[in-house]
């Protein structure tokens, strides 16, 4: 009689193992593939591969938002402030975000989405943080893990499919990936529909929401004004905003970037010579009044200085002042906000 060896019997394990584990990630499919059925102009992130036979139904993208990322238990929703509250504090991300919507029709279960993604979200190297299955508290809040509130998405369903879903059978998860490019986050949420619902497009089955947010600086991209629009904008309206002088945080060196907005403000100066200009430096309201008052101060000093010093404007010709965050021009609660606050404008004297 023939009898296997030891190493034959390990080999024949090993690859009962790998079939298995085959056959457990075979309804995860290849990224970035659009499918007939997918919502015209749509695609899997390349980061994440689809569930076997799902569809996407719903998409959103963004260069640079803020996000507030679930890490901890659901306390209540403030309706003050239209936003939920956890037992820890929302993680405060900015960077790019991508929003998909997968509707998988007919058997599957949200818990069966939610466990697809999180072995695959392991094999890509990411750390869970949340998981709504591992919180006792969550079943009485399931209704508030719905994405509601969150519906700025262009999609072939309704805007409220996962809000008006199985309340009881909603699952959350959220996970993150270190990168030396920029960390990545990703959260889940699975809902499941037991019946075709005409009045909000559904199917029965699952459907998943996937947000995907690459952590990443803002970066300026303000057009730089020409020195006949500065003019115009202060003809008009007594002012000019500029965007164009950079400095880093908390400092009033001006950036080598900002020579192009420099240049113009001395065109403009030297076209008409009889102008005479306040240079006021604003900033956003992080940090104390008065260390604002002072670095909005230093940068509009800046500005004068290389005006006289680089492009031969008189001296007399300019004031330098700082008003901090005494004159928003937009909210400072949003880091979109803040950006357009930080700025340089230019007052006729």
């Amino acid at each position: 009689m023939v009898t296997k060896s030891n190493r034959e019997i390990g080999a024949s394990h090993c690859r009962t193992i790998s079939v298995l584990l085959c056959m457990s990630i075979l309804t995860m499919v290849i990224t970035g593939v659009a499918r007939a059925g997918d919502l015209p102009g749509t695609k899997d992130h390349p980061l994440l591969k689809r569930f076997g036979g799902s569809e996407i139904v719903g998409y959103d993208s963004k260069r640079f938002i803020t996000y507030d990322l679930q890490t901890s238990t659901f306390e209540k929703y403030d309706l003050e402030a239209k936003k939920r509250v956890f037992a820890a504090p929302a993680l405060k991300l900015e960077g790019s975000l991508t929003r998909i919507w997968y509707e998988a029709a007919g058997d599957a279960s949200g818990v069966e989405l939610i466990r697809n993604y999180q072995n695959e979200l392991a094999v890509q190297g990411f750390k869970i943080l949340y998981d709504s299955q591992q919180d006792t508290a969550a079943a009485q809040w399931n209704n508030y893990l719905a994405p509601f509130g969150e519906m700025n998405i262009k999609t072939n369903r309704s805007h409220y499919v996962f809000y008006a879903a199985n309340a009881r059978e909603t699952k959350v998860l959220t996970a993150k990936k270190e990168r030396p490019e920029g960390d990545v986050y990703v959260a889940l949420t699975a809902v499941e529909w037991g019946k075709d619902d005409a009045t909000f497009k559904s199917k029965r089955g699952a459907y998943l929401a996937v947000d995907v947010i690459e952590v990443q600086p803002l970066t300026q991209n303000m057009v730089t004004v020409k020195a006949d629009e500065m003019a115009k904008s202060m003809a008009s309206s007594g002012r000019v905003a500029l965007y164009g002088i950079l400095f880093d945080t908390n400092k009033s060196d001006i950036k080598p970037e900002s020579k192009p907005s420099l240049e113009e403000i001395a065109k403009l100066l030297k076209a008409d010579t009889k102008l005479n200009l306040h240079v006021v430096g604003h900033t956003d309201n992080v940090g104390s009044l008065e260390a604002n008052l002072n670095l909005s101060k230093r940068r509009a000093d800046a500005v004068v200085t290389a005006l006289t010093t680089e492009y031969g404007i008189s001296g007399g010709r300019l004031t330098a002042n700082g008003v901090a965050n005494l004159a928003p021009v937009a909210v400072n609660t949003t880091e979109e906000g803040r950006t357009k606050n930080r700025r340089v404008e230019l007052v006729p004297r």
